[in-house]
């Protein structure tokens, strides 16, 4: 050991739910950080012990039980190192999110979660009681001041924590991507540090938890609420910071890492989450329909940068819409990405439909059903692929088409997995044009061509929608910022355009609870951010 206070972050990636596995990848950690970067105090993530968030797992005693167990089995193998790690902590009847310092096989201090969030995705007061005491453990003569995750939001803990003595706050965290996000955590972190005149360890989760994306990025500020470490992002790592006996840190520990643009963590986020959903649900790869638009460009290139090119198939399912244009950009993408393709027209199941209906048909003209129809084969075929193969569906949809229906029920919505769901429209054509700048796998003339369905002859996006930077924008005000069509209109957008659109958006929540899970990226997305009654008489006006 040093003089002074060695610290690792053990940034790394759990399983919700596998406590036994989750006991390795932190044992593995600590006695890396013990045996080779010769720390004296290894931290990790908030409820790393169980993953986040464990949700209605955290009902079941059998599971509290089992994390008990896995907290029992991890304190037997920490000797030589102090560990900080995040676990429940189930205390006469009163569960707590709670974080244990062990030394030597024993919990030597406990520390109780404060603020409990309970907005967007977070549900904590379901599951978890406040408390409203410190906890300052002394770790090599320093004193350190233990905090989870909203309680740096919040002035009463940190306050708290340095009024009863504390030279130095952690604070352990699983703090979920949306876009910006790492702006506003160095923001928030700066001003406790300022504050309080204390440096603090910010130490976060990594990794892909069905619709959330924990994108790591771990960082050190000194009290002046300069940040002087920071781990890499959308990855685990294990890095290091030195204090001095003071709590102060020392100037031969600075490394920093910078925060990306917003399409480079949007595209890594999206790509983390993918791997991390095929990987930890045990899927052996992913089928994609590829038809020729930017969408399904965009999810085909995330999916070969998640799990590789050998375990990513493309179906081509061709109509009699079709263009072949679209035929040559999905095969010219595939080829690209060194993707196998296959080859299914939709032709003679579309026609074995019509022909089986054409009695219920009599007499009606042609029309959304029809195009629906040819969804619905292609549909068919991915998953029958997926039933086949063991391969999961990735779907294509993006947040511009979710929001207002724009989809197809069991048709171009099926599938396991929806990897452009939060995305809008304008920011996919941002994130394809990210992408080709690292190489260049999307043809251009995909970019460049108007968006289609190709579904009916002469088909557009346009016919049926706004054009999408119109759309876009009224759909942020609207369900991101929860602004009334009457603000949205004062904001310099048509009356017809918004009214249209905010009815579209209220008359397809039913579509959207049937739609897979998919990666959140903006600050509201549908789902657990969202949650909107189907059956309902509320008509916005102001």
């Amino acid at each position: 050991m040093t003089d002074g206070l060695k610290i690792a972050l053990g940034q790394i990636n759990v399983r919700v739910g596998d406590v036994a596995g989750n006991v390795r990848k932190i044992a593995a950690a600590l006695q890396r950080a013990r045996d080779e970067l010769n720390c004296d105090l290894v931290v990790f993530p908030e409820l790393t012990l169980t993953g986040y968030p464990p949700e209605d797992l955290l009902l079941r005693p059998g599971f509290l039980a089992c994390a008990e167990r896995g907290l029992n089995a991890l304190c037997q193998q920490i000797r030589g190192i102090d560990v900080i790690v995040g676990h429940p902590s189930l205390e006469k009847d009163l569960l707590f999110n709670a974080a244990s310092l062990i030394r030597d096989g024993a919990i030597v201090a406990r520390y109780h979660k404060q603020h409990l969030p309970n907005y967007g995705v977070f549900d904590e007061v379901r599951y978890f009681k406040p408390d409203q005491h410190p906890c300052i453990a002394r770790v090599k003569g320093v004193p350190v001041g233990i905090t989870i995750c909203e309680d740096i939001w919040e002035d009463g803990p940190v306050k708290r924590s340095v009024d009863a003595g504390a030279a130095l706050i952690v604070n352990l965290n699983a703090s979920p991507f949306h876009i910006n996000k790492g702006d506003e955590r160095d923001a928030v972190v700066a001003r406790q540090a300022r504050g309080h005149d204390v440096p603090i360890v910010y130490i976060n989760l990594v990794g892909g938890q069905d619709e959330l994306v924990f994108d790591g990025g771990s960082f050190v500020t000194d009290q002046t609420g300069t940040v002087r470490q920071r781990c890499p992002l959308f990855e685990e790592a294990l890095q290091v910071i030195q204090f001095c006996s003071d709590g102060s840190i020392m100037d031969s520990f600075p490394s920093t890492v910078d925060l990306p643009t917003p399409e480079e963590s949007v595209y890594r986020a999206i790509v983390l989450g993918v791997h991390d959903y095929v990987e930890k649900n045990s899927f052996s790869g992913v089928v994609i329909g590829l038809s020729g638009g930017i969408d399904s460009a965009l999810v085909l290139a995330i999916a070969v940068d998640a799990l590789g090119a050998d375990r990513v198939e493309a179906v081509l399912m061709p109509s009699r819409y079709t263009s072949d244009i679209s035929n040559e950009d999905a095969q010219a993408q595939a080829d690209k990405l060194d993707v196998q393709t296959s080859v299914v027209p939709i032709e003679p199941m579309f026609q074995a439909f019509l022909d089986g209906l054409k009695d219920e048909f009599a007499g009606m003209a042609e029309g959304t059903t029809e195009e629906n129809l040819q969804a619905r084969c292609r549909g068919l075929i991915l998953m029958a692929i997926s039933n086949k193969k063991h391969k999961m569906v990735l779907t294509t949809g993006n947040k511009s088409e979710m929001a207002v229906g724009y989809a197809t029920l069991y048709g171009d919505m099926a599938g396991g997995f929806a990897a452009i769901k939060d995305v809008p429209k304008t920011l996919v054509y941002q994130l394809v044009r990210y992408r080709n700048g690292l190489s260049q796998v999307i043809p251009e003339r995909v970019i460049e061509r108007p968006p289609s369905a190709e579904l009916a002859p002469d088909q557009k996006d346009s016919d049926s929608l706004p054009p999408y930077t119109v759309l876009d924008a009224i759909l942020e005000m609207y369900i991101e910022q929860d602004c009334s069509p009457i603000q949205i209109v004062e904001a310099g957008y048509e009356s017809a355009d918004v009214d249209r659109v905010v009815a579209l958006v209220d008359r397809n929540e039913y579509k959207r609870r049937q739609a897979a899970p998919g990666v959140r990226i903006t600050r509201r997305a549908f789902g657990r951010d969202r949650r909107y009654p189907i059956t309902n008489g509320y008509a916005p006006r102001s």
